[in-house]
């Protein structure tokens, strides 16, 4: 009977030491040493690949945002602010319905198929507001210059990045809005563009806060 209570004992506290052992080894060394490789290697994308303005964090490069006026009163769809770059439509996009106190976005697509009704007049419209709100005095946009991007929303909705074109198309309008010269802000688009991952992977692309971002400073200087 003493033998049979000193064995059990002896196992409870095997297992005992072994919770804390891995415990330590999994739940604390292991975390610790994971997170202090990330801060020193890639310090950046460890904290969420943040973009500053002044000093301040004005959001990350791996998310979209808008660029909006406020909302004018009996106004559902704010109107674009011009001043700058627009990102791509964020159609698939909606507002939480379940717990109203914080207005969250939901992310996701249309999910529309190509030849839905309700997209082929989203594409239509999407293409007549590009055209509209970037023909300034002296440059008018072709139909055949808007790319699918400056039309069509992406799998996610919140994507950060648009192509070189679309920021191509709507140069003429950020110098109009800014008193900037078009060969200001084309060298801003130039030096802001990406090209495809490792040479091969991906288009090459523009991020908009990025280039925002770089507006901004510009158009500071230049005051």
């Amino acid at each position: 009977m003493n033998n049979s209570v000193t064995n059990t004992t002896r196992l409870l506290w095997a297992g005992l030491r072994a919770l804390l052992v891995l415990t330590l080894v999994t739940g604390v060394i292991y975390p610790l040493v994971i997170t202090g490789i990330a801060q020193g290697l890639f310090h950046g994308k460890a904290n969420g690949s943040e973009i500053k303005s002044d000093g301040k964090v004005v959001g990350s490069s791996l998310i979209g945002q808008s660029y909006n006026l406020p909302l004018k009163k009996g106004q559902e769809t704010p109107e674009p602010d011009l001043r700058w770059f627009q990102g791509r439509p964020a159609n698939g996009l909606g507002t939480n319905s379940v717990n109203t106190r914080y207005k969250l976005i939901l992310s996701g697509a249309t999910n529309l198929s190509a030849d839905n009704k309700d997209l082929v007049q989203q594409v239509k419209d999407a293409k007549a507001a590009v055209i509209k709100d970037n023909s300034v005095p002296g440059y008018t946009v072709k139909v055949s210059e808007v790319p699918a991007d400056a039309v069509t929303s992406s799998g996610s909705g919140l994507d950060p990045n648009i192509s070189p074109q679309y920021a191509e198309v709507q140069v003429h309008r950020i110098a109009a809005e800014n008193g900037l010269s078009v060969s200001q802000v084309e060298k801003l688009v130039k030096d802001h563009t990406q090209g495809r991952t490792l040479g091969f992977m991906g288009e090459p692309r523009v991020n908009v806060l990025e280039l925002n971002t770089a507006l901004k400073d510009l158009v500071a200087k230049m005051s």
